[in-house]
């Protein structure tokens, strides 16, 4: 019994450190892709303000029409 509790607790405490380092590279992932998305909106805005969206949407005509 005792050990059969005690491999238990070996597993247990293996499944927690790997999830735990699971948990941290998610999470840097989750940060360099919230950098990733500011980056994205920052430039979509800088477009946004320079009047040269180059994205056509619906009926809009190009430009050069």
């Amino acid at each position: 019994m005792t050990q059969a509790l005690e491999e238990q607790i070996a597993h247990l405490t293996r499944t927690v450190e790997d999830l735990s380092d699971i948990m941290a590279k998610q999470d840097s992932e989750l940060r360099r892709l919230g950098l990733l998305v500011d980056h994205l909106a920052q430039r979509a805005r800088a477009r946004e303000t320079d009047g040269g969206g180059g994205i056509i949407l619906g009926d809009e005509r190009p430009p050069h029409y």
